[in-house]
């Protein structure tokens, strides 16, 4: 059984979920993520892995990632992904009140120089207009960050 699980997965470079304390994500309290790269030929998907439950009161969930680089350089982006369909159910897999979302953060992508790399991400939530963002966003119970070697196109 064990062979099983570990051959299923074996396209899996780094995957580590984050607990977020009582499940409301601070604006000012980033989710860190440290990984070591020696691959710098393979191409690689990258995802955030996201646990929302019943508290999350949006449709939708913007972030801000800062991916650092071991030779000094820093990636940031603005995401933004769709949580819950036009009818208000949240999307995801999970039967009960916890739903898991497997997002697209980088596709194709070859890391240029192996050593460690950092990933952090912080939500940047505002409601409407308001230019102050949502100080404690409730719903988010766990953030992860999975790496997965793209598979050789034929």
């Amino acid at each position: 059984m064990v062979v099983c699980f570990t051959s299923c997965d074996a396209n899996r470079v780094f995957d580590l979920y984050k607990i977020v304390p009582e499940g409301s994500w601070n604006q000012k309290e980033s989710i860190h993520f440290e990984f070591e790269i020696s691959d710098t030929i393979s191409k690689n998907n990258l995802f955030i892995n996201l646990r929302n439950n019943h508290e999350y009161s949006f449709s939708n969930l913007y972030l801000i990632s800062k991916l650092y680089f071991p030779n000094g350089k820093e990636v940031v982006d603005t995401l933004q992904y769709e949580m819950a369909g036009a009818n208000g159910k949240f999307l995801g897999s999970g039967i009960f009140d916890v739903k898991e979302n497997k997002l697209f953060y980088k596709e194709n992508v070859r890391f240029p120089v192996s050593g460690i790399y950092r990933l952090n991400i912080s939500q940047a939530m505002r409601k409407g207009a308001e230019s102050n963002g949502i100080e404690n966003l409730k719903g988010i119970t766990d953030v992860g960050f999975r790496i997965e070697k793209k598979e050789v196109d034929e």
